[in-house]
């Protein structure tokens, strides 16, 4: 295999005029979850080849199958071999012992590309690789994904988190990711559980805090008064839709400033309301809303009698 440093177009080195198309990779993919199979997706459309994957249960032999239709299924060494970029998609809780084991079956060879696709970790976790003459990438996705074909789509407006071990392999992501139509966000090795914790605050958070929304807000449009009308399951959803979608572009626009309601007027009143009506609900929905509460009020800096209240037990 031709060393990827040396390699054009694809590894963010120019074509030289007797190589003006850039080069084509064959990419192995461990494992075909969802994050794997719209990588594999991707790469496919700007012309890389996916030659295999390792699946092991039937929903991913599936994706394989239907998403992924060229490639093998094939054992992880085999993949790993054959691969001159080879892609783990696996849990970040499976990665360390993915990578020792393919060290410990010699089939990564000197030069190769190992990319994971972990947010929280960085290159150290291929260290038993890069041993062995490998060259280590991480390239995260900032994305959420539902393991449908819509995947690979919004990775072309992804940002991806890459961290790599020196300026060729910092080319070499950055070019792969451009390739995607992504961009390239560099992140600090010593950054990677930081840059993790963050965003699983900002999207994860986010769909239990909307979830419990829709929950209490269900129970709300389901009142008494309208007689002969069929309560509609999807009706809260509709409401909370286009209020949510634009407090979030707001603020990613704004930040801090982006925050109305009865926190940000310091309506001490209508916030013990929202708490006793919310905990008439559920409970938990009222604790969270109390600590997301508490919250904006610090940041807001908001008066000590509503923050006292918020500090208090429901």
């Amino acid at each position: 295999m031709t060393s990827p440093e040396f390699r054009s177009g694809a590894r963010g080195i120019p074509p030289s005029s007797a190589d003006p198309a850039p080069a084509r990779l064959t990419v192995g993919i461990v494992s075909a979850g969802r994050v794997g199979t719209a990588l594999g997706e991707a790469l496919e459309r700007v012309g890389h080849v996916v030659f295999g994957c390792a699946a092991v249960s039937e929903e991913s032999k599936e994706r394989v199958r239907t998403r992924l239709p060229e490639s093998q299924i094939l054992p992880v060494d085999e993949v790993a071999r054959r691969a001159e970029l080879l892609i783990l998609a696996v849990p970040d809780n499976e990665l360390a012992s993915i990578a020792a084991g393919l060290a410990a079956t010699g089939v990564v060879a000197r030069g190769k590309l190992v990319v994971h696709t972990s947010g929280a970790n960085g290159i150290g976790i291929l260290a038993p690789l890069t041993a062995q003459g490998a060259i280590p990438l991480a390239i995260h996705p900032a994305m959420t994904f539902t393991g449908g074909p819509e995947d690979t789509d919004r990775l072309a407006a992804a940002c991806f988190g890459i961290t790599a071990a020196d300026e060729i392999g910092y080319a070499v992501a950055q070019a792969l990711v451009l390739e995607l139509g992504g961009e390239p966000v560099h992140v600090a090795e010593d950054n990677r559980a930081l840059y993790h914790a963050a965003l699983a605050h900002g999207a994860n958070h986010l769909v239990t805090l909307v979830a419990d929304a829709v929950d209490a807000l269900r129970v709300a449009l389901d009142g008494p008064g309208f007689p002969g009308i069929d309560s509609d399951p999807e009706a809260a959803q509709r409401v909370l839709g286009p209020l949510v979608r634009a407090a979030l572009d707001n603020a990613l626009r704004h930040g801090q400033s982006a925050l109305t309601g009865p926190v940000a007027r310091g309506d001490v009143a209508a916030v013990q309301k929202h708490l006793d009506v919310l905990s008439d609900v559920d409970p938990a929905i009222a604790a969270g809303y109390r600590a997301l509460s508490l919250r904006s009020a610090q940041r807001m800096g908001s008066k000590p009698e509503l923050i006292e209240i918020l500090e208090g037990e429901l």
